[in-house]
């Protein structure tokens, strides 16, 4: 292996070295040859069977198009990265796929050498042409558009060996190599020379730790763990990955499906709503311990949750109406009667997060925002804008005063207790994919129709549902836009006015503004890491201002329930997701040495 990366080092680009990993502002905190990741058990039994459940329907095996519904689990179980993320660091990447990765001096390039074990499930090895392959479809108008806003500066791939790949950057950008290193790679093969959107049901044939075993389009999905899977042995996948088999069931309804759980259908249960968690957890398979219920602490990045306002609908092009929507929205009263006082209101587009803009804007931050004085509010360069509070009724009433003041400013007056413009009613309705949140609109559009707003809400399949998102045919939504702890490149895609009518973009709004695109590229550009936390925060002062979406809330906690019969390791990493994290880590218990979200 060192006369491999010596050899390597031969070749670099002036400035380049050959690393292990790499961190975004510090140094990576596990050297080189450590044994494993802190919050891993690496002597985890492998065996057993786990049984997931899964929302709504599937009809893809390709996780990777903008069409269709594909299966759960696949992104985490089936395709391996070139390098993979740590659990406990802001943004730390080590080798999976790669053994090493080589930036160039000048920043403008970035090579990765693969390892030499890595393998494709049909045991065929995992080559620089099929990383340059994969590259190639997912930025093609055939896969996601979002791969394409992610890797906008990524120019292309180049073979530079059997083992060796380089990608070259059409501009200098100080996460590109991090990010193209969490590229997924597959086979040639497994598309072959049909369109990459062609290549639907064909299980996939990719690097990960498991193969597809079975499938009912719609109805359930089998991993079975590959028992020749090259990187089990891995320090980035020791302890990983444990459970001989994994299914997935599918249901239509979250109700129907905890009704399941409770009889035994399932094994796990991530819980994204208040009142379920509060009421209906409880029986007697919980009472006898037989089901764990468990809130897990995380420090995440919330982002923001929040009712979005589809700014390309000239009913909310006018800012104004925008805010005085927001004032009609009571959190208190839905938290302590809805929520059994389990929420925090998000507060900023990074809220949990040291991102997130407080007081008012100082030194670099204010810095940032000064060349835009004529094109911003002035607001901007005061206190940052916080959430309307509703302590009691009397508070809301003076809201609800305001939010017609707004209105009558931008035009919209009273006609016979129906708001109207130009004789039109201000009217839309409210795209849902969950019962679970009509008891939320319901007060919401009662404090509507006080200022005279005709809103109503309709619940979808979906499928329906994920169609009107991809082609932005909605008129309000409820939707998270969950942030990392190192926000860069996806931004491009949820706030650019370069991603405001592609489709399937994550930018539900239609942000068009000059002002938001200097700060994203501010963010996404940052040379270190106190720019990036002043462009941030910048960026969130104006999105707040805009008033995007009316705010909701969110939990420091994942709140989590299943059989008492898995094992799991004893540290908790900081950044995770519940599933994913389970999926990854856990292990059935009693079998070591053997073979054996509302969102509310």
């Amino acid at each position: 292996m060192a006369g491999l990366v010596l050899l390597a080092g031969l070749v670099l680009a002036p400035g380049a070295r050959a690393e292990h990993a790499m961190a975004l502002g510090y140094e990576p905190a596990y050297p080189a040859g450590f044994a494993h990741f802190d919050y891993v058990d690496p002597d985890a039994p492998k065996g057993g069977r786990l049984v997931m459940s899964a929302f709504g329907s599937f009809d893809s095996l390709n996780p990777f198009l903008l069409k269709g519904l594909s299966a759960d689990g696949l992104g985490t179980l089936v395709f391996e990265t070139l390098m993979v993320k740590s659990l406990d660091e802001p943004f730390s990447m080590y080798g999976l796929l790669a053994e090493d990765i080589e930036l160039a001096g000048d920043g403008r390039s970035v090579t990765f050498t693969l390892r030499p074990e890595a393998r494709f499930s049909d045991g065929s090895p995992v080559t620089a042409a099929d990383v340059k392959a994969s590259f190639d479809w997912l930025k093609s108008d055939k896969a996601h558009p979002q791969y394409g806003f992610y890797w906008k500066d990524v120019a292309s791939a180049e073979v530079l060996g059997e083992r060796r790949v380089r990608f070259h950057f059409a501009r200098k950008n100080p996460e590109l190599h991090m990010i193209i290193g969490e590229m997924p790679v597959f086979s040639r093969e497994w598309v072959g020379d049909r369109p990459f959107d062609a290549v639907v049901t064909d299980p996939p044939i990719a690097s990960g730790p498991y193969v597809v075993d079975d499938y009912r389009l719609g109805k359930s999905i089998t991993y079975r763990r590959d028992p020749d899977y090259w990187a089990k042995d891995l320090n980035v996948r020791r302890g990983m990955f444990n459970f001989d088999e994994i299914t997935y069931k599918y249901y239509r309804d979250r109700t129907v499906a905890l009704e399941a759980f409770k009889a035994g259908e399932f094994d796990f249960f991530f819980e994204n709503h208040s009142k379920r968690w509060a009421r209906d957890h409880v029986g007697p398979a919980y009472d006898s311990g037989a089901i764990v219920k468990a809130e897990l602490p995380h420090s995440n990045n919330a982002g923001m949750q929040g009712f979005v306002f589809n700014t390309r609908r000239p009913i909310f092009a006018d800012r104004r109406v925008r805010r005085a929507i927001t004032l009609a929205f009571d959190f208190h009263w839905a938290n302590q009667n809805l929520f059994y006082g389990q929420y925090t209101r998000c507060d900023s587009w990074f809220s949990n997060s040291p991102l997130a803009a407080r007081g008012e804007p100082e030194g670099r931050e204010r810095e940032l925002l000064e060349p835009f004085r004529e094109q911003l509010p002035e607001a901007v360069f005061g206190p940052a804008w916080a959430p309307p509070e509703t302590p009691d009724y009397r508070a809301l009433r003076e809201n609800l005063v305001q939010a017609q003041g707004l209105l009558k400013a931008a035009g919209w007056h009273l006609e016979d207790g129906v708001r109207k413009k130009d004789g039109e009613p201000l009217r839309f309705r409210i795209l849902l994919v969950s019962e679970g949140f009509e008891r939320i609109m319901a007060p919401f559009v009662y404090n509507l129709s006080r200022l005279g707003i005709d809103a109503s809400y309709r619940t979808v399949d979906l499928s329906i549902y994920q169609r009107q998102l991809n082609n932005h045919d909605f008129d309000m939504l409820v939707y998270s836009f969950g942030q990392s702890q190192s926000p860069g490149n996806e931004l491009m895609n949820m706030f650019h006015s370069s991603s405001a009518d592609r489709t399937g973009s994550r930018n539900l709004m239609g942000v068009a503004d000059p002002v938001v695109d200097a700060l994203v590229e501010e963010i996404v550009y940052a040379p270190e890491r106190e720019h990036l936390v002043a462009a941030a925060r910048a960026l969130d002062r104006v999105l707040l201002e805009g008033h995007y979406v009316v705010p909701n809330w969110y939990i420091d906690k994942h709140r989590i329930a299943y059989r008492d019969r898995f094992g799991r390791p004893e540290t908790l990493p900081l950044y995770y997701e519940p599933v994913s994290w389970m999926l990854s880590t856990w292990w059935a218990e009693g079998e070591r040495g053997t073979a054996a979200g509302e969102g509310d």
